[in-house]
């Protein structure tokens, strides 16, 4: 395993606790096979930061990690995704500071192997864009999909 320095607590300029020293990135992954595009949620697990609630597969940059790296490698460790198994279209930021979440908006042309591959994921759902909001969503994702949503139909 690589170097993991990116580990611990931060608090951002609005007061509120974030994972991540360095900040944190996410992989929001389009999949265009279906018909309708859908995208993949993550149940995360009760012990987890926002334990309960559907998120995207993600987590702590490492001093070394760029956003793409890093949401690479945690849908990796999260959801047994590869990076072959997609292709990154657009990053979108949201900062807070001191701190930011990039989420690193992919296509893929299949399920890309996604699996609930470790403790962190409950579980694993193919969800239409349209009906994201009728999760009940970690507070960070339900906060940004607005614009999310925006940023994933422009790459269609």
């Amino acid at each position: 395993m690589a170097f993991r320095d990116g580990d611990g607590w931060v608090m951002c300029t609005c007061g509120h606790r974030h994972w991540g020293l360095f900040g944190a990135a996410g992989l929001l992954l389009v999949r265009r096979d279906l018909g309708a595009p859908h995208v993949l949620l993550q149940l995360r697990a009760a012990w987890t930061h926002g334990g309960g609630t559907w998120a995207l597969p993600g987590g702590a940059l490492d001093s070394h990690e760029d956003s793409v790296t890093a949401a690479s490698r945690e849908a990796a460790e999260e959801a047994g995704i590869k990076s072959s198994e997609f292709v990154v279209k657009a990053v979108f930021s949201d900062d807070h500071g001191p701190w930011r979440y990039d989420t690193v908006i992919a296509h893929s042309s299949g399920d890309a192997g996604a699996f609930a591959a470790n403790a962190e994921s409950e579980d694993l759902r193919w969800v239409q864009i349209d009906d994201v909001t009728t999760f009940p969503l970690h507070a960070g994702l339900a906060a940004a999909w607005p614009a999310l949503r925006d940023k994933v139909t422009a790459t269609l």
